[in-house]
Order: C-alpha cells, then structure tokens, then sequence
C-alpha cells in the first residue's frame, strides 16, 4: 500500500508538471501567434499602400505624358508628339481599372480617389477633344480650347489631389513602420520569455527525472522484495491448485465409474422386471383376470419410467465428462439435421418452422445438436390444442463491455420462439431443475431432464440460457453463446 502511495504521489507530481508545461507552451504559442498575426497584417498593410501609391504616381505620371504630347501637337503638328499621348492614353484606362482594385485603410481616402478618378476622366475627354479637333484640321478651335486654361485647371487639380493622397499614405506608412517596430519589440520580450521558461522547464524536468530515478530505485527494491513474497504465495498457491486438480480428476473418474454402475448394473434389474412382466401377461393372461393385467401394466410402465429416467440422468452427468472436443460447427447444417430427425412429427403436428441464418461458431457438434433438437421437440410437443405449432429461430450478433474481463465482449445471441402453451413467469428458474414438470405425464410425456441438459450444455460452452413465457402465450428460450475462440476452449479443457 506503502509504494502505491508514493506511486499516486510521483503521479500527481508528474501530472502537475505536465499540466504546467502544457500551459506554458500554449501561453508561449498564443503569443507567437499573435505576433506572427499582427505582423502579417502590418506587413499585409504596407505592400497595400505602397503599391496604392506607386499606382497613384504611375496615373500622374501618364497625365503628365499625355498632356505633353498633346500640347507638343497642336503647338508645332508633328506627329511625332502623338505617339506618347496616345501611349499614355492606353495607360491611363489600365491604370485606372488597377487603381479601382486596391483598398486604402485610411478614412476618407476612397472618396479622394474617386474624385480622383472624375479629374482624369474629364482631363482624357478634354485631352481626345483637343487631338481630334487639331487631326480634323480644326487647329484654331483647338488652340482655342487649349488657351482657355480647362485642361491646365484640371491638371493643378489632379496634381493638388494625388499629392494630398500620397501625403495620407506616406503618414499611414509612417504609422505603419512605427507599429513594425512596437511588435519587433515585443517579439524580443515574447522570445525571451519563451527562452527563460524553456529553460526553467529544463530545469525542472532535470531536477523531476532524478527524483523519480532515485524514487523508481526505492520502489524497485520494494517492488523485488513484494515480487519475491508474491512467488511464494503463488507457489503454495499452485500446489494447492494441483490438489485440487487431482482430487477432482478423481471425482471425475469416480462419477464416469457411477454413471457406468447405474447404466450397466441399475438397468439390469429392469430389464428382469420387463422380461418377467411380459412372461407373465403372455403364460398367464387367463389366469391373472383384469386386474392382474392391469398390476403388471401398471408395474412394466413403472419400470420403463425408472429405466427412461436413470438414462436421461446418465445422459445429463455425461454432457461434460464425455464432452468431445470443440471445432467449427455450421448451425446451419445443424438445424438441417434437426429438421429431417423431427421430419415425422412436424408433419404430423403441422408445424411452421422457421430458421434465420446461423453463423459458424466452435462448439461440440453433438451437443449443439441435442440443445437444438430438445428446443424444437418441447416447441412440437407443448403446443396448444388444435392450433399448428409456429416455431421460430433467430440469431443476432452483440457486443457489450464486460465489467468482469475488463474488455468488450462479442456474442451470438440465438432466439427459439413458438406459440405453444408456454409456463407462468414464477417457474422461470425451476423448468431448468433435472426432473421438474410442470404439467401430468398423462398430458405430456417426459422426464422433465431435457431444459437441464440444454443448460449445462450451454454452461459447458461459456454461455448462458434464459426463457422469457406467459400461460397460453408460448415461450421464448435466449441462448447466448461467447464468441471468443478463447472462451470456448477453456471451457471445453474445463
């Protein structure tokens, strides 16, 4: 009790430890995390405004060239200046559909850019004005237009508004870079702080490991000496149990000697009873008058009782003193055989028997076929006055947890119904008791053994059998068999 103490004590230190490592490693991940998180997203925010203004600056840049090119063509009509204007022209529409995808973070900033983009939209119409009219030959109406400063007023606009875009984005940038900064720092602290509880928790584990090597030395030495205790008690224990298998070896052998007395030398007296019975009915039938063949009837139905009875008994001590050995048993040629044995009496009762698939189990082939073979005649033979039997077999697999094995058990569970006359619930434990009836040998013949035999050879296979009735309402009789090949074997050693 002692070392199962110090054993709970080492576990709950060890518990604890673990528990105070977990939450230091998800304190320290939470705040990896986070940094990483807010990292992400100010690094996320930073590629958004620069490139936010590098598309802004390539937008005023292409006005600029645009507007070049235009006043270099209408002031000396060379053509030359048409290829930057209309190159900046193209420019502008991809520049302006690129700008309109990205999001600026700052208030009030998107509206700027949509003014933005109303600016240079009427500084591209006033742009394709001015070229088409001069390529029409309409120089004079042109320059007109172009004198009358529209297109310089849309520009300072333009100028006046990118500069007041780029100046918000290059504060938040500013912002930007100082927050950068406030999480490398903090990322410093959030590594030393994973640094120095790494190290305590090396620290600790170091200092845990040798006292649970010096505690696990103790408990060793404890251990060997209870191991040693132990091997006696076993030793002494095994002797017992080696008796104990010899005495009941012997009993064994003992009971096999009985059952061969009762069988041989109980049935011989019988046997004499008949014989003389039958010699006296036959020489003197005259003689004897009605009565006197009515004693020796009486007395020869005796003695055929006593005989069917001590071989019923013989049959029920030899279900596991002459159990053979079990091996893979089909029920369904079981039943099969069942089936053509009762072939005669079903026919005669009518019967409706109906049979589910069986599975294939280990077993004593012989014994599964008298179980079955009992069931299905008590069915035939208990049934109701002229109503045709209706027998019913069934069969299901089921697994449940065994409190007792400490594991989850399989069984195959086999259902024998039929609609006979059936029994009052309170002799539910007595109809498996050898040589109880419950109803007169003149209704129903019988020694009242086979429920019995149907047990313990149900018993000899690890399993159990219960029967579920109410009067005049037919019977339910539950086998339930282990599926372990294990099981079965060491029942069958048994």
């Amino acid at each position: 009790m002692r070392v199962k103490k110090q054993q709970g004590k080492t576990n709950i230190v060890w518990a604890s430890f673990i528990a105070v490592v977990l939450c230091i490693i998800v304190g320290n991940a939470f705040l990896a995390l986070n940094t990483i998180q807010s990292l992400t997203k100010t690094q996320g925010s930073l590629d958004n405004t620069n490139s936010l203004t590098a598309a802004i600056e390539q937008l005023h840049l292409s006005v600029v060239q645009a507007e070049s090119g235009q006043r270099g063509y209408l002031l000396t009509e060379k053509e030359d200046y048409l290829l930057p204007y209309f190159d900046a022209i193209t420019q502008l529409e991809s520049q302006t559909e690129h700008l309109k995808s990205l999001r600026s973070e700052i208030d009030e900033q998107a509206q700027h850019i949509a003014e933005l983009f109303l600016l240079v939209d009427a500084k591209i119409k006033e742009l394709k004005l001015t070229v088409n009219l001069a390529q029409d030959d309409k120089e004079r109406r042109a320059l007109g237009i172009l004198n009358t400063d529209r297109g310089r007023e849309l520009y300072k606009e333009i100028r006046a508004l990118v500069t007041k875009i780029q100046d918000r984005e290059i504060i938040f940038k500013a912002h930007l870079f100082a927050k950068l900064r406030q999480i490398k720092n903090e990322a410093k602290i959030t590594f030393a702080i994973t640094a120095i509880t790494s190290a305590l928790l090396i620290i600790g584990m170091f200092i845990l490991t040798r006292l649970n090597l010096r505690n696990e030395a103790r408990y060793r030495l404890k251990l060997e000496h209870q191991n040693e205790t132990l091997a006696n008690k076993v030793n002494e224990r095994t002797q017992e149990l080696t008796l104990y298998s010899d005495e009941l070896s012997r009993s064994n052998r003992e009971l096999e000697d009985f059952a061969f007395v009762a069988s041989h030398d109980l049935q011989e007296p019988l046997r004499k009873i008949q014989a003389f019975s039958d010699r006296l009915e036959t020489m003197y039938k005259d003689e004897l008058g009605e009565k006197g063949i009515d004693y020796i009837g009486r007395m020869k139905n005796a003695a055929q009782r006593m005989s069917n009875l001590i071989n019923d008994l013989l049959e029920f001590s030899r279900v596991t003193t002459r159990g053979k050995d079990f091996t893979d048993t089909d029920l369904n040629i079981v039943m099969t055989e069942i089936l053509s044995d009762l072939e005669i009496a079903i026919k005669e009762s009518d019967a409706q028997v109906s049979v589910a698939e069986m599975p294939i189990i280990k077993a004593d082939p012989s014994q599964m076929q008298q179980l079955f073979l009992n069931l299905i005649s008590n069915a035939v033979k208990f049934r109701r006055p002229n109503e045709a039997p209706v027998i019913t077999i069934e069969h299901e697999h089921y697994s449940e947890f065994s409190d007792d094995h400490n594991t989850e058990l399989s069984w195959q569970i086999i259902r024998v119904s039929d609609n006979g006359i059936g029994f009052d619930p309170e002799y539910t434990d007595k109809i498996f008791v050898p040589f109880q009836r419950l109803h007169g040998r003149s209704q129903y013949k019988g020694t009242g053994i086979g429920l019995s035999v149907c047990r313990r050879i149900v018993e000899r296979h690890g399993g159990t059998i219960t029967a579920k009735s109410e009067s005049g309402e037919g019977a339910t009789f539950v086998i339930k068999l282990p599926v372990e090949s294990e099981l079965f074997t060491l029942q069958g050693e048994a």
